[in-house]
């Protein structure tokens, strides 16, 4: 008796799988993890919240204050900066090149409640940091909790004639009869 092996239906997924792999860890998708491709990558951003604003910060090295340009239009802010390339320069004698010149952008949507014609820009070491102004309603209020003080309010839930046996007998009203 000859025993017939049939290929599995889940090999041929399987290789094209990994062959989908292959092609989404090229370099044209992945240019910083390898070192190589076109002169653009991310901006590295820390996106946080404050009790008062929300606040943006990014890694821009190398960039002078006057290459920012920082757009909010809507709820979008975009962030664009230029760092100095020198096309002559002699390239050959690089074992690494990583850092990335040129012209670059990112863009992120901002929550709602924000006051971005109030917003505040600092730049120092190679960092700039944004900060929105929550606006006034959508600020945190703290509401305190009081408890009533005996004989001035009643119990959720409580009828008239539960209180009036609360109450003590110096504190009744004289009966109108």
């Amino acid at each position: 008796m000859t025993i017939i092996r049939r290929p599995s239906p889940f090999g041929e997924l399987l290789s094209l799988r990994s062959a989908m792999d292959r092609i989404f860890d090229e370099n044209l998708f992945r240019p910083i993890a390898r070192g190589t491709g076109p002169a653009t990558f991310a901006m590295p951003l820390d996106i946080y919240t404050t009790q008062d604003a929300l606040v943006v910060e990014a890694a821009l090295p190398g960039v002078r204050p006057e290459a920012l340009d920082i757009q909010v239009l809507g709820d979008t802010l975009t962030l664009t900066a230029d760092s100095h390339v020198d096309l002559d320069q002699d390239r050959s004698g690089y074992h690494v090149h990583e850092v990335r010149r040129g012209r670059f952008s990112r863009s992120v949507t901002l929550p709602g409640g924000l006051r971005t014609d109030a917003a505040t820009a600092a730049f120092e070491h190679g960092i700039l940091t944004l900060a929105f102004p929550r606006a006034e309603q959508v600020k945190p209020h703290q509401i305190t909790v009081t408890t009533p003080t005996e004989g001035t309010a009643a119990p959720i839930g409580a009828t008239s004639s539960d209180v009036a046996q609360a109450t003590p007998a110096g504190d009744r009203a004289p009966d109108a009869g």
